[in-house]
């Protein structure tokens, strides 16, 4: 899997390169020079997003193991960053802010149940944000078969991501690691037991329909925050546009990337889709190419630091018993 990690991350960098290099790279070079500090400026505003998703996290949460939005915010952060910039297929930074809950006092049992339920609203939301943008897209007479092909495919992943919330529903963690105790000759009984109190937390949070639907609507308050960083950073590119255009371009990049969930940090791929959708809403390719790199500079200013703070807690903080 490292090994196909590396070799996707590496076909992306080609790709990237290759993008920027036929594009004028001095054109894209002299729009990033003129924008100056404003694109750390736009790349600063996905703190927003950011805390919106914290929010929406800590809602769902039973009232006695709410953590601080402060660290909800670090986890969410954490989370980001690893998800963004490390080969772990967008599920390592669940992880890793599992870990963070736990070290901050939280029960295994809320924190994993929190976190599942988190994640399938987190993709319910995003899948609707994105296919707002396809909407959009189709609706201002852009290429109907481009939309056509990304709609298709965001519809599919929100029928598996709806079957997810079923599964979840329906003991899921207490079926997989039954089964698993069965091919371990019952080695395995003590997991048992806790993954059935996981699975009854899950349950409990989805009846609480209040929560869930506050977590919902933060969330998608989150996607539409993340277009400030795209209308703020075509602003200071000399570029601006409106905030519906804003906001499909948003939800479209936001698509695209997810679907190359496998090539770390989307390397590649989100500069050819900021290409394609720039291209379509009326943004010359020296433009859009900026546009990916003041992407990019987000990465490096909010995400590493959030590798940064990840490592700092993990030394500096007691470990979760």
């Amino acid at each position: 899997m490292n090994y196909l990690a590396r070799a996707l991350a590496l076909a992306g960098l080609a790709l990237a390169v290759y993008l920027f290099w036929s594009g004028d790279p001095a054109a894209v070079w002299a729009l990033i020079a003129q924008a100056g500090f404003g694109i750390v400026l736009a790349a600063l505003l996905h703190v927003f997003p950011m805390a919106l998703n914290g929010r929406a996290w800590q809602v769902i949460l039973p009232q006695g193991e709410r953590l601080s939005l402060r660290v909800m915010l670090l986890a969410v952060w954490v989370r980001e960053s690893v998800n963004g910039l490390l080969p772990v297929a967008r599920v390592g930074g669940e992880i890793v802010s599992y870990r963070l809950l736990r070290i901050y006092g939280m029960r295994r049992f809320a924190a994993a149940a929190g976190l599942v339920v988190d994640m399938a609203l987190s993709v319910l939301s995003q899948l609707m944000f994105a296919l707002a943008g396809v909407a959009f897209w189709i609706a201002h007479g852009q290429s109907s078969a481009f939309a056509g092909q990304i709609g298709f495919g965001l519809v599919v992943m929100l029928v598996l991501a709806t079957l997810f919330v079923i599964v979840q529903r329906a003991d899921a963690f207490e079926t997989i690691t039954s089964v698993a105790n069965r091919m371990a000759s019952g080695r395995l009984e003590q997991a048992v037991g806790h993954s059935a109190r996981i699975d009854r937390a899950v349950r409990t949070m989805y009846r609480r329909r209040n929560g869930i639907a506050s977590c919902f609507l933060w969330q998608l308050a989150g996607w539409l925050a993340g277009a400030a960083e795209i209308a703020a950073a075509l602003y200071f590119l000399g570029h601006p546009v409106s905030i519906a255009d804003a906001l499909a371009i948003e939800a479209l990049i936001q698509a695209i990337s997810s679907a190359a969930f496998a090539v770390p940090g989307a390397l590649g791929v989100q500069e050819a889709g900021f290409l394609a959708i720039g291209a379509a809403f009326g943004i010359d390719a020296p433009t859009a190419l900026a546009l990916a790199a003041a992407r990019r500079v987000r990465d490096v200013i909010v995400f590493f630091p959030g590798l940064l703070a990840w490592q700092f807690l993990e030394r500096a903080t007691p470990q979760p018993a």
